[in-house]
């Protein structure tokens, strides 16, 4: 068959549960030149599927992950092979032993009714009614949830074997690949031991053993695998007579760091209380090798008895029928983590054509494989996959060590309690900006994002608590990477005025003839200004979707400057630059200082030879010029609600530029701010976050955006489809809630006349309004003045929607 655009020749690297699955799903688009190669046998190659326990619990805090989970779900209940389901729905029962782990719980439940995935906190006599064998004395309480259950792996990669081999997909097992034929930055082909196969495109579905087939194509994999204990136990009196394989909730103890589940009358239990036992993917045996050394199959290593033992001890006190049981077969068994752990998906721009879906489970395999099918066939999957890009590391975290490090933190973590805001241990410090050690000696509290350290407060501002009154009371969840001083920074933000340190926000240089033609057709706005004009614009995909929100400033009529969000941000560009457009990262050689407050004007003035007057120097403009003795390129931007500036230079002047705005700043009672002030003032002013408050699922209009976008201007990506756009049905919609000493922090249920109708993207305490502010996405057209409820932790906190901006709605603050 000779290939066709709509019908391309396509290679698929591994048969696993994720290559089967993406077989399928291609297939069914139409694409049917596809060859699936496997380096053992099949149906069962000796890869993590072979070996899966196939627990499948759908609720995760990534709505993505979720997602993907649901469809998995889905797709596997609709499969059987001979009559059995590839699924099976015994629900899924989570424990608490602690009074921490029933709040996560209550939390995990907020999450399933924000992302459409049916569960309930329910009581430990009920966890006893569903799992007899556990202690109930022990159980504070569970989360059920009824849909959750089995996937059949090797019976779901059949079943999708034979409805795409009837569709023309061929596989091939016993293939091991040993190279990838590239010509012109394009791939050509992949090379076996058995021969050459033409490829138009290629997909690493190769599991842990991702990281050589990358290296193959030279592409960096982000992934460490790691082994991973599953113990059997002998037959249990308790469950004699039992035919079904499982009948009871697949169960978690997250606790102790275990889940079980039922083996007809055995049960099968998984721990990730272990030390870390990393597996070198270049060093995984091939099929044969391993099945001649005793061990089952490449990804099933030696039972170390010596890492299970107290895990034995905790299972034993769970469930008292243990006690006189015993092991009767046991593995180690290895699998993928990233140092997100995320899956990796997309395709390379370095070496086009060439497509990654590696670390991924089970419970997201058949969603991936439709998310990158669609991708792949349609040219965007259509749910939101920005925290899966390949593109989403910066350099600092591809190093080996690094993904080694934060791989194996991954799996420690796996049923850890962890705070949105929770930070990396380690790391740690990575990433800097020039003005770390005054922040060090400014007591500053550091979190951690992207690799870079970011402080959240500083306590040199702890005396300016006591000017402000009784605060709220928190409760010890939200309490948690908080401190009042952040309210005092807010607040001498909004009387005086306040550095920011803003050197983390990606900047990227563009140059040469076709920059301005480039850029405006690839945003949404108007570019067409002079040099020295600001302009907020968005990065829009096909379909209208908001891929990005960009700032871009004019420096010359060659050069832009753009404040961009993320790797992907540059890689988009990168890959439809011409060649007459030069992109350049220019984040970690500079650095960035908002300067913000009424007084900003007063603090710079008077330390530069430009006019910074309003009427000199507008708001949205920029000027290239000195502050003191600093070079800096100032734009008259806000996103604090505020007068001010933001000041960039390079790296090395950085620390001077500090010290000379510090310095000047003294008699005005210039502070240090962090960014729990930043994200209260900006939720305040309504500024949104891309990647948390609207995403490519959304379209600029329903997410409060359309300010951004000039439909009457020529061609630009998204038009066509943002002008088919009917009518909203969603919005991102301002919420106040009423209690002043409620607080939310993200991801809760929004109740609408009682029932889940959208959920909270961001939400921070308003410290200027006295009420904390959540923005969520709810149905179109609730009006001012409609009363909600937000589920937090399983309380019902009531809300109000609000008109936007809350504060400074005429903007006389910023333009003055």
């Amino acid at each position: 068959m000779s290939s066709t655009p709509e019908n391309p020749r396509v290679v698929v690297i591994g048969a696993g549960i994720v290559g089967c699955s993406l077989a399928d799903e291609l297939s069914a688009r139409g694409w049917t030149d596809i060859t699936v190669l496997e380096q053992g046998p099949l149906p069962a190659p000796g890869g993590s599927t072979s070996h899966a326990p196939g627990l499948v619990f759908q609720t995760n805090p990534s709505k993505t992950l979720t997602a993907l989970a649901r469809y998995t779900v889905e797709k596997f209940t609709s499969l059987d092979v001979d009559g059995i389901s590839c699924f099976h729905r015994v629900g899924g029962l989570e424990l608490a032993t602690t009074p921490e782990r029933l709040a996560e719980l209550h939390r995990r439940a907020g999450y399933a009714a924000s992302w459409g995935v049916r569960g309930e906190i329910v009581s430990a006599a009920r966890c006893k009614e569903l799992w007899p064998l556990i202690d109930e004395s022990l159980v504070l309480g569970g989360f059920h949830t009824p849909d959750d259950g089995l996937a059949r792996a090797l019976l779901a990669s059949r079943a999708q074997m034979a409805r795409a081999t009837a569709r023309g997909v061929r596989f091939l097992d016993r293939h091991t690949v040993t190279g990838i034929e590239q010509e012109g930055g394009r791939v050509t082909g992949v090379v076996t031991d058995r021969g050459t196969f033409p490829a138009d495109r290629v997909v690493s579905a190769a599991g842990f053993w991702g990281p050589v087939i990358g290296r193959m194509a030279g592409v960096d994999v982000p992934l460490q695998p790691l082994a991973h204990q599953y113990a059997r136990t002998g037959p249990l009196p308790e469950l004699s007579g039992a035919t079904a394989e499982a009948s009871k909730p697949i169960l978690r103890f997250q606790d102790r760091d275990l889940y079980f589940r039922e083996h007809t009358d055995r049960i099968g239990i998984g721990s990730y209380a272990h030390r870390p036992l990393p597996v070198d993917p270049f060093a995984v045996l091939p099929y044969d090798e391993a099945r001649a050394r005793n061990m089952d199959m490449p990804s099933s290593y030696p039972f170390t008895e010596e890492d299970w033992a107290p895990s034995w001890a905790d299972c034993r006190q769970l469930m008292p029928a243990l006690r006189d049981a015993g092991i009767e077969a046991g593995f180690n068994g290895v699998f993928s983590f990233t140092p997100d752990g995320m899956p990796v998906l997309g395709e390379s721009r370095r070496l086009r054509g060439f497509w990654l879906a590696e670390a991924v489970w089970v419970t997201h395999s058949a969603g991936v494989a439709k998310a990158v099918a669609e991708w792949m066939v349609d040219g965007r999957p259509s749910i939101d996959l920005h925290e899966c890009d390949l593109t989403r590391f910066e350099e600092a975290q591809r190093s080996p060590s690094y993904v080694l490090e934060r791989g194996a933190q991954q799996f420690v973590e796996v049923y850890d309690v962890i705070h949105p805001l929770q930070p990396m241990e380690s790391p740690r410090p990575l990433r800097v900006s020039p003005f770390h050690a005054r922040q060090q000696q400014l007591g500053a509290y550091f979190l951690e994002g992207g690799g870079w350290e970011r402080p959240h407060w500083y306590e040199a501002n702890a005396p300016l608590v006591d000017a402000l009154g009784p605060l709220p009371a928190r409760d010890a969840w939200s309490a948690r990477h908080w401190s009042p001083i952040a309210a005092a920074e807010a607040k001498a933000t909004r009387e005086g005025v306040a550095l920011y340190d803003m050197t983390p926000l990606r900047r990227l240089e563009v140059t040469g003839p076709g920059s301005l033609d480039f850029l405006d057709r690839m945003t949404s706005n108007n570019l067409r200004k002079k040099p020295g004009a600001v302009t907020y614009t968005l990065l829009l995909d096909e379909s209208g979707g908001i891929r990005s929100d960009l700032t871009v400033a004019r420096l010359a009529p060659d050069r832009f400057q753009v404040g961009a969000n993320s790797p992907a941000d540059l890689d988009r560009l990168l890959r439809h630059a011409p060649a007459d457009v030069h992109i350049r990262d220019i984040t970690s050689g500079t650095c960035c200082i908002g300067v913000w407050g009424p007084l900003a004007r007063d603090l710079v003035q008077p330390l530069t030879p430009d006019d910074f007057s309003h009427e000199a120097f507008g708001y949205f403009r920029a000027k290239e010029t000195y502050i003191g003795h600093v070079p800096v390129t100032a734009m008259r931007l806000s996103y604090v609600g505020e007068l001010g500036w933001e000041l960039y230079t390079t790296a090395d002047l950085g620390l001077r530029l500090w010290d000379t705005l510090w310095e000047a700043g003294r008699e005005l009672g210039v502070i240090a701010a962090g960014r729990s002030a930043f994200n209260s003032l900006r939720l305040e002013k309504g500024y949104r976050a891309w990647g948390v408050d609207m995403t490519d699922e959304h379209d600029p209009f329903e997410a409060g955006v359309g300010f951004a976008v000039r439909m009457d201007r020529d061609d630009f990506v998204g038009k066509a489809a943002l002008a088919r756009k009917s009518e909203a049905t969603r919005r991102l919609t301002p919420l106040l809630l009423d209690d002043p000493a409620a607080v939310v922090l993200g991801k809760e249920p929004v109740h609408v006349d009682g029932l889940p109708a959208g959920y909270v993207t961001s939400a921070s305490y308003g410290y200027t309004l006295g009420r904390c502010v959540a923005y969520a996405w709810l149905p179109a057209g609730l009006p001012t003045g409609t009363g909600v409820h937000i589920e937090y932790v399983g309380e019902k906190v009531p809300a109000t929607v609000a008109d936007e901006p809350l504060f400074d709605p005429k903007m006389t603050r910023i333009r003055r």
